[in-house]
């Protein structure tokens, strides 16, 4: 099978502005949201508060007899003056059965929570204190990891435009950009909607994410600008979208193969690597499907674009390539 990606562009660009716009719009209602006022749902890491999650007793005859009523919970939380708190009801990951409660809300010291689980214990049930997990950050830990996170992002950012501005040439730097930028947006719109409608939410683990989806993006496009640069030293006359698509064919099957390799680990951490780990994998895993789509369909198809418009069909002096062998052993 062979693809002639360069054909069919507008219809690339169509879909992916389409899930771009959907996240933007999931952003913009979230940011509106009054118990979310961000972009995507944060977690304690990035604005501070208590997270208790405790899980009923059910080796206790009848604690576990009645399903959890949320609005109970509710009426508690608002008695102890924590009516703002979020409040979900969550699944035992053993048994699958919903007998904890995950409660966000603002910082709260000993006394408060001990009075809260032992009011809540009345109401719903005894608690199973091995199982019970409380975590308290502060507010200025939080805007750190955010603001530390941002500018890691920032500069990866920078280094990408250089490294590919000496390697290759500054159109093929910024179509790049372009496209991790694309991985960056649909991850965090993906993110946004399930923050709304599953609530979702992005820790510091999520910087970590987005991290290294541009570095898995740019490898995948790197690999296949090598090729189109071989191909344009060796016959500059060739028309671009055919040295585009022959180039995207040439290296199809190794990003196929890259992508569904690792992805696989990544499903396992998903299904089995708990709670802390599974927001990260999700990530992963919608980045990095994500960043084979624009290095296919968005970077190289930008690029043609760019080239038939100003007429530049040459590679141009660029240094020699640091490794050939990538892009030339793959088929």
């Amino acid at each position: 099978m062979k693809l002639s990606i360069n054909k069919s562009r507008s219809l690339w660009w169509v879909i992916s502005s389409a899930v771009i716009l959907a996240g933007i719009a999931a952003m913009v209602i979230s940011w509106q949201n009054p118990n979310i006022k961000a972009p995507l749902r944060p977690s304690l890491d990035f604005v501070g508060g208590t997270r208790l999650l405790l899980e009923r007793d059910c080796n206790k005859p009848g604690n576990c007899d009645q399903p959890i009523d949320i609005n109970v919970v509710r009426d508690v939380a608002k008695d102890k003056g924590l009516g703002d708190s979020s409040i979900q009801i969550v699944a035992d990951r053993e048994t699958k059965a919903e007998n904890g409660i995950l409660i966000r809300t603002k910082t709260l010291d000993l006394k408060q929570r001990t009075q809260l689980q032992t009011a809540l214990s009345e109401k719903i049930g005894a608690f199973d204190e091995t199982k019970n997990q409380i975590d308290t950050v502060g507010p200025s830990l939080g805007r750190e990891l955010f603001t530390s996170g941002i500018i890691a992002l920032i500069v990866s950012f920078v280094g990408i435009i250089l490294y590919l501005t000496v390697r290759f040439q500054l159109d093929y730097a910024l179509f790049a950009i372009v496209a991790l930028f694309h991985d960056v947006f649909i991850t965090a719109g993906i993110f946004s909607i399930f923050g709304l409608t599953l609530g979702t939410e992005v820790d510091s683990l999520f910087i970590v994410a987005l991290l290294t989806i541009t570095g898995f993006s740019v490898n995948d496009t790197v690999v296949i600008y090598d090729r189109i640069r071989e191909t344009l030293r060796i016959n500059p006359n060739r028309p671009i979208a055919e040295i585009v698509d022959d180039a995207v064919n040439q290296t199809l099957g190794r990003s196929i193969n890259t992508t569904l390799t690792t992805m696989l680990p990544l499903l396992a951490i998903l299904f089995f690597g708990g709670e802390t780990l599974k927001n990260f994998a999700l990530a992963l895993l919608i980045g990095f499907i994500a960043g084979a789509y624009s290095s296919i369909f968005i970077a190289s198809t930008l690029l043609t674009l760019w080239r038939e418009r100003t007429g530049k069909s040459s590679a141009g002096a660029s240094p020699e390539m640091l490794d050939t062998s990538a892009g030339s052993q793959d088929t």
